[in-house]
């Protein structure tokens, strides 16, 4: 879990990076029908290493919860 959500957030940095996000963004909002409110903000390094750092922490905390009820539910 760890690895998928920090690979997903690293995509996105580098969305970021290259100017492809602002589009990327816009083309969801209307398949959606809707006017997008966002604007994506300058590439950061240390704002992107932090982003992809923190939400692969996050993912392996929260896959080891999920594997703890998982595990408890079958041996339950």
């Amino acid at each position: 879990m760890g690895s998928f959500v920090g690979l997903w957030h690293l995509a996105w940095s580098l969305l970021v990076a290259t100017g492809a996000a602002q589009w990327l963004l816009d083309w969801v909002f209307y398949f959606h029908f809707l006017n997008n409110p966002l604007h994506v903000g300058a590439f950061n390094l240390a704002t992107a290493v932090a982003l992809v750092v923190v939400t692969s922490m996050m993912g392996c905390v929260v896959g080891c919860i999920l594997a703890l009820m998982w595990n408890g539910m079958r041996n339950s």
